[in-house]
């Protein structure tokens, strides 16, 4: 059974449901996603990520550790979780204690581990792991990139805040941002597993009644810079860290996303069939891996990609990164590129929906940007007949993703 669509009624509002029933293993997963909630919406670095790890801190009445002993005793896994644009509320269970699981999701919804001992806990975990992040230099380099590309926008803050502003965030903005973010009119739930669609459609009424009623919040469209800038960060270090990233103009919603999947494939990420890796480590060995791929989505998009070099190398690999992407731009791709790109992506298809959760993911994604179900089959079909010309002229038309802007973590002089 594929995947489905349907719309249940939630006091006075209509909850998207995507569901697959699949009983070839006896689990069921669920999970709740809140459009217009994540990263991009805080008004503080770091809130909507540390009001996921408290809401993932238990109840109230049973507390953290008491929380989490009733899950493990049932095998249970049930956690929030946050990205640029969507907070996520996940339940898996074993089909045998799948109600159990249900029951202790309306208790954490009911009564939230709103104490100041959890809020403790988790900003001293986030600031433990921000303090180790100081040396981790591909995290500062990618870091750098945002600040770089969406400078004075939601998306240049660190999703995972500082020192600085997590230790600045309350319990008080935590619980607000979670009541006034997390509504039932602005869920969408995946279900699937082995459970009937009249089940799902009982239980979900059942969960979403104890949210609240939000405000959906809205934020215009972010567009990358295309200043062309260079950030150095000196630290002490061995090796050069090159982080990189262009505006890339094409919406989500363009028809002709299926181009620059091909596109985005040949240029960074085919591992060794791909411009970076070729140029950059094969033919002159600057390198151990070089990546690029473009991301789109409802807010914003570009292309982005790193790679590390040794220190000596770095000003070359910079200048040689420009230079491939000049020349992509220019000349296009080959026949030969297009084709294995073809071969790969459409021979590969069958790896990307084994899984029940990778349908599911898919179906998801399919929704949230407005495609129909089964949209991705149209995609490979398109693929399948994309011409050279036609991926070239495309290529050609987006002369936006030359104006690189850097990201360079390199050694102190």
């Amino acid at each position: 059974m594929s995947a489905e669509v349907e719309k249940v009624t939630v006091l006075d509002a209509e909850v998207p449901v995507i569901f697959e029933k699949s009983s070839y293993v006896p689990i069921v997963s669920m999970q709740i996603v809140f459009r217009n909630s994540g990263s991009i919406y805080e008004d503080k670095a770091g809130l909507a990520q540390l009001s996921a790890k408290l809401l993932s801190e238990g109840t109230k009445k049973d507390g953290s550790v008491g929380f989490a002993t009733k899950l493990e005793n049932h095998a249970i896994h049930l956690s929030a979780s946050t990205g640029n644009e969507t907070f996520s509320i996940d339940l898996s269970a074993l089909k045998s204690e799948f109600d159990e699981g249900v029951k202790l999701l309306k208790a954490l919804l009911s009564d939230p581990n709103y104490t100041q001992e959890a809020t403790d806990r988790i900003k001293t975990q986030q600031i433990g792991w921000l303090t180790q992040k100081k040396s981790d230099f591909d995290y500062i380099a990618s870091l750098g990139l945002k600040e770089t590309l969406f400078r004075g926008t939601p998306l240049g803050r660190p999703r995972a805040g500082t020192i600085e502003s997590v230790t600045s965030i309350t319990l008080e903005e935590m619980q607000k941002y979670i009541t006034s973010h997390l509504g039932y009119n602005n869920a969408i739930v995946i279900i699937g597993g082995d459970i009937e669609n009249k089940e799902a459609e009982q239980i979900i009424p059942d969960v979403l009644s104890l949210l609240p009623r939000v405000a959906i919040k809205s934020i215009p469209y972010i567009k990358p810079s295309d200043k062309q800038e260079v950030a150095i960060t000196e630290a002490d270090t061995e090796q050069a860290y090159i982080y990189f990233g262009a505006p890339f103009d094409l919406k989500y919603s363009d028809p002709k996303q299926y181009i620059s999947k091909v596109a985005g494939y040949i240029l960074g990420g085919s591992g060794f069939g791909s411009r970076l890796m070729e140029e950059i480590r094969v033919k002159r060995g600057l390198a151990y891996s070089a990546y690029g791929h473009f991301v789109n989505s409802r807010k914003t998009a570009y292309l982005t990609g790193y790679l590390q070099t040794k220190l000596e190398n770095e000003k070359e690999a910079k200048a040689l990164v420009q230079q491939i992407v000049d020349d992509f731009v220019k000349k296009g791709v080959t026949q030969k590129e297009l084709d294995a790109a073809k071969e790969f992506l459409i021979g590969s298809e069958p790896l990307r929906s084994e899984t029940l959760s990778q349908r599911l993911d898919r179906a998801f994604n399919e929704y949230y940007y407005d495609r129909p179900l089964g949209y991705h089959k149209e995609q490979l079909k398109k693929i399948e007949t994309l011409t050279l010309d036609e991926i070239n002229a495309f290529i050609e038309k987006h002369s936006e993703i030359t104006k690189l802007s850097f990201s360079i973590v390199t050694k102190k002089p």
